[in-house]
């Protein structure tokens, strides 16, 4: 275990020495898109629910598209997708433009800057490490779902992943068609009949749901990173790995959602109501 780890660190580690070397260049994005001098606008540049709706919500073997809702006149009202109650929208669209302009400002700038010097093949292997760690929260939902193939396959992955794939580095289970299947505690309360509750906006990890922000709790239990390392800064520079890192992939997702919509806190509401309902319908 302790060797496992030091693969992990070994990756943090050269990220943040990563992070420090493109600076300039993330700066230098950051004062393309208005921050700080120029008043802000997110027209013209979507950007920072790639992870909070691609990263969060889609299939990270790569999923089907998520339909998106038409450009709508001004005249029209926006719809509210049927079954997920949003009685804190004031507050929530509040939330929402916070992380709007902490994507655009800070998330997507670094995100950019590391994608330009840390080569393809460093941030894939960085990512499937961060996705092999999360297996104990696959497995079990697998389990409490009743989905006992999902669970076997989890398990045969863990394994060939983190021995010939060198500790979670490579994912050698997915070239021979072993894929995850990526379930999580706010979907196995789905399938148990809990409904979504209310729709909530949670500031930096944006849209989730009375029963999924549960689920997510849960599921933290299970997570290796919730228990190693011991201090706080380092838990917190390890989740900023793991979500630049991940961004880094999904640069121009949310830009096409926002573009698509007139109204992009009701779009972003309307794809996660979708996207969760069929993940407990699958």
């Amino acid at each position: 275990m302790k060797d496992y780890f030091k693969y992990f660190f070994t990756i943090l580690f050269s990220a943040l020495f990563t992070v420090i070397v493109c600076f300039p260049a993330a700066a230098s994005e950051a004062r393309a898109h208005g921050f700080p001098n120029a008043a802000y606008s997110g027209e013209g540049d979507p950007e920072f629910y790639g992870p909070l709706l691609a990263a969060a919500f889609a299939e990270e073997s790569g999923e089907e598209e998520v339909s998106r809702p038409r450009r709508r006149h001004r005249h029209m009202e926006t719809q509210v997708p049927e079954g997920i109650p949003d009685p804190l929208e004031p507050l929530n669209r509040v939330f929402f433009e916070f992380n709007d302009r902490l994507y655009f400002w800070l998330l997507k700038p670094v995100s950019r800057g590391y994608e330009k010097v840390v080569p393809w093949e460093i941030r894939t292997c960085t990512r499937n490490f961060f996705r092999n760690l999360l297996f104990p929260v696959r497995a079990v939902n697998c389990l409490l779902q009743g989905k006992i193939d999902g669970f076997g396959n989890e398990l045969l992955r863990f394994v060939i992943n983190t021995t010939a794939g060198f500790g979670g580095l490579a994912d050698p289970a997915s070239e021979i068609n072993i894929m995850p299947s990526d379930e999580d505690l706010g979907q196995t309360l789905g399938t148990a009949g809990v409904g979504h509750g209310i729709f909530i906006m949670w500031p930096v990890l944006g849209p989730s749901s009375a029963r999924d922000t549960v689920g997510m709790a849960g599921d933290a239990f299970l997570s290796v990173l919730s228990y190693y390392p011991d201090e706080l800064k380092y838990k917190f520079a390890i989740r900023g790995l793991d979500r630049v890192n991940d961004t880094s992939f999904r640069i121009g997702d949310y830009e096409s959602l926002k573009d698509a919509a007139f109204d992009p806190y009701s779009a972003v509401r309307d794809a996660y109501f979708q996207i969760r309902e069929r993940k407990v319908k699958e």
